[in-house]
């Protein structure tokens, strides 16, 4: 038994020892009347955790709440599930993006997701993600 309780302790350990966390966020475009600020990238600013290669987990602040999300990637292209707190499906929402690296760990990551209940309601989003 305590061979057991070692080999699952070293193997969650292992896991997380080779783990990839990213920070994540989408570009917000300024309303009418204003301008560019600071908000505008850091409004929808979330952490990811790199299960392995292909497999992402996070949550990210959206307004006064926080979203879940998680990524399958197939080398560059990704899709991607989005869903809020309190998860219903007229919000669950999936996607297809594309990862662009531009700079040693970071990425410009557009993306387009809709809505799972077949609402025409397409989004079409900028992102920036740095890679640990």
């Amino acid at each position: 038994m305590k061979k057991l309780l070692f080999t699952l302790i070293f193997a969650v350990a292992t896991l997380f020892a080779s783990a990839q966390f990213m920070v994540v966020t989408n570009i917000n475009s300024p309303a009418d009347n204003e301008s560019w600020s600071m908000e505008n990238f850091t409004d929808n600013m979330g952490l990811g955790y790199q299960l392995n290669e292909d497999v992402v987990i996070g949550m990210y602040k959206n307004a006064d709440s926080y979203n879940m999300f998680g990524r399958y990637n197939f080398d560059d292209l990704y899709m991607s599930v989005d869903m809020p707190s309190e998860v219903t499906m007229d919000s669950l929402r999936v996607g297809l993006g594309y990862s662009i690296r531009f700079w040693d760990n970071f990425y410009l990551e557009p993306n387009y997701n809709v809505n799972v209940n077949g609402e025409s309601n397409g989004q079409f989003r900028l992102g920036v993600g740095c890679r640990f």
